[in-house]
């Protein structure tokens, strides 16, 4: 029978730990090198189109898990301030990416305009950020 919180004591331990990996081995690579890391992964590139799916299944993942935390902290039930966080984080380093992407030339013009989404969207989040809750 699976016993839930028998190393509770070493629960941050345990994240500092899996947040130094998978910075080293996913979050950094893919998000500075996508294809060199796609590469080592094995998927064939440019033929792997799934790539593509891959990795917009995995954004897409990470967003239904932001949008689950932010609907639960509008309901009362996550705190309202490490949310907005979130969104202020999320919020910001879009708009890098997407200018990034702008002054290389390497995204479609709609990616672009999403520059203007994103730093709306961190606008609002410092407008309806929760002070003093």
């Amino acid at each position: 029978m699976l016993q839930v919180g028998i190393w509770a004591e070493h629960g941050a331990t345990f994240l500092r730990v899996l947040v130094i990996a998978t910075t080293l081995f996913f979050a950094l690579p893919i998000f500075l090198v996508p294809l060199h890391w796609a590469r080592l992964m094995r998927w064939r590139i440019p033929q792997d189109t799934d790539l593509a799916v891959y990795f917009g299944r995995c954004l897409g993942a990470f967003i239904l898990i932001f949008e689950g935390l932010a609907w639960r902290a509008a309901s009362g039930l996550e705190d309202l301030q490490t949310v907005f966080k979130m969104l202020l984080a999320i919020a910001g380093s879009m708009v890098l990416v997407h200018i990034y992407g702008a002054l290389r030339r390497i995204q479609p013009w709609t990616e672009t305009l999403e520059i203007g989404f994103y730093a709306g969207l961190f606008w609002l989040g410092l407008r309806f950020y929760p002070v003093g809750v």
